[in-house]
């Protein structure tokens, strides 16, 4: 009897499909459709392939490429390039002397831990994340006897790593700051003008960097801060400038202090690499605990990305330094209310991770040894470039990659003797002249030394 139950099955099916077919075209085609009501599947499939909005066409059919992102797309072009002795030096991420991708011994130890631990389990976090990496994320950046801290007037989120940070913290500010202004580093990171444009700010720049002399341009950025309007928000490299590796000195940065809380400025740091600049957790915040011992209000964001690896785990805090505890609950709950619409609540593992390693002395000590280690590399990777193009007798001044500090050096090239040094030696960087120090080695350095001294000498 099976094969009658087959049989007698179809005529429904092609019933189905007809009704399906009269719901999905438009009128004149329907009224068509319905005078024949016994057609058969095969006219069926016919008038749905017929139809406007199926394969044959899209919706979106007159959309434009989108250009490569220009940090992103270095590291897709060198992932075509089958050239043996190709080097990305593009995209930030630290790599060993054998330019493989690094998980720290603690973090695979506290990621253990957690995989054993029975009790855990999967559910939502609150908005704001979890509450033990938040102060935990907190007390490393301001200090564990932060009077901010103390007298509770910090207010915590878990983001998504530092892009998620700076995005919540611009939306807050669009939504209940008076001054939508944000003044940016010329250059920054290349992320940053989209994200706070897009958050709702009006951004523009302030000097920074400056060229003929490879380093900060102090008198340049006081002038352009002095001029901003009152009240405007200036976003701050917390340490290792992106792109350019140039950072204040502290008596700089107590300059730029004084000056900003004379207008009124409000402080938005972005902390990247707390503890991969220099090797010390509290060397790198420094600048920071500054702004926070005079009493004044600041926003910070905070990534785990480099200084534990977490790249792809998308680790981050926002914190918002308020001039009073009440104050700090209240933007806490408004923080909540831009979260929510946007990515509801933070993921747990990652997190987790960090706040395992934080809250653990002995742990805690062995991540700021490797961090260290990762720090000293990438300091001998500047002093052996340096080193190389000496030998070489390159045409210039090179002391500023020594001078800099952090996982990028801005090498001064021009855009030309990069496309050069990509054409014929294989070597990847974004058209700025940024490197990143970190995915240099003992092995390539050699031949990033030829490719500049070739280039250099070359093209002017």
């Amino acid at each position: 009897m099976p094969s009658a139950n087959v049989r007698g099955a179809q005529p429904s099916a092609d019933r189905r499909l007809s009704t399906l077919v009269r719901h999905l075209l438009p009128s004149s085609a329907r009224t068509a459709t319905t005078t024949s009501t016994s057609s058969s599947a095969a006219d069926a499939d016919s008038s749905l392939q017929a139809f406007p909005t199926m394969a044959s066409s899209s919706v979106f059919a007159g959309l434009a490429q989108a250009p490569e992102d220009p940090i992103l797309g270095v590291t897709v072009a060198y992932n075509k390039d089958p050239s043996p002795v190709k080097v990305n030096l593009g995209v930030g991420a630290y790599r060993t002397e054998e330019g493989k991708p690094l998980v720290l011994n603690v973090v695979r130890r506290a990621e253990q831990m957690l995989i054993n631990n029975p009790s855990r389990v999967k559910e939502y976090l609150p908005i704001t994340g979890l509450a033990d990496f938040n102060k935990l994320s907190a007390k490393l950046i301001f200090g564990a006897d932060s009077p901010a801290i103390q007298e509770n007037r910090v207010a915590t989120v878990q983001c998504l790593s530092g892009t998620g940070s700076l995005r919540v913290g611009g939306e807050f500010l669009a939504r209940h700051y008076h001054e939508r202004t944000i003044c940016i580093p010329q250059p920054t990171w290349g992320n940053h003008p989209k994200v706070f444009t897009l958050a709702g700010l009006t951004v523009r720049s302030y000097r920074y960097y400056d060229p003929a002399t490879r380093g900060l341009d102090f008198q340049g950025l006081l002038e352009d801060l002095g001029s901003a309007p009152s009240g405007a928000i200036v976003l701050l490299h917390a340490c290792a400038h992106n792109p350019t590796g140039v950072d204040p000195t502290l008596d700089q940065w107590e300059q730029i202090r004084q000056l900003m809380r004379s207008k009124a400025l409000l402080p938005f740091f972005d902390s990247a690499y707390q503890g991969f600049a220099s090797g010390s957790l509290d060397q790198d915040a420094q600048s920071v605990r500054m702004f926070v011992a005079d009493g004044g209000e600041l926003l910070m964001a905070q990534s785990y990305a480099k200084n534990m690896g977490l790249y792809g785990e998308r680790v981050g805090a926002l914190s918002i330094v308020c001039g009073s505890a009440d104050v700090a609950v209240r933007v806490e709950s408004q923080l909540k209310l831009v979260i929510r619409p946007m990515y509801s609540n933070p993921p747990i593992h990652g997190a987790s991770i960090v706040a395992t390693i934080l809250k653990d002395s002995a742990m805690f000590n062995e991540w700021t040894v490797e961090l260290k280690g990762m720090a000293d590399r990438i300091i001998s990777m500047r002093q052996q470039l340096f080193d190389a193009l000496k030998t070489r007798e390159t045409p210039g001044d090179w002391s500023h990659i020594i001078k800099q500090i952090g996982m990028f050096t801005f090498t001064g090239l021009n855009s030309d003797q990069v496309a050069f040094m990509r054409q014929e030696y294989h070597i990847y960087m974004t058209s700025d002249g940024r490197i990143s120090m970190a995915g240099l080695s003992g092995r390539t350095i050699p031949h990033l030394a030829d490719a500049i001294h070739a280039a250099v000498t070359k093209l002017k």
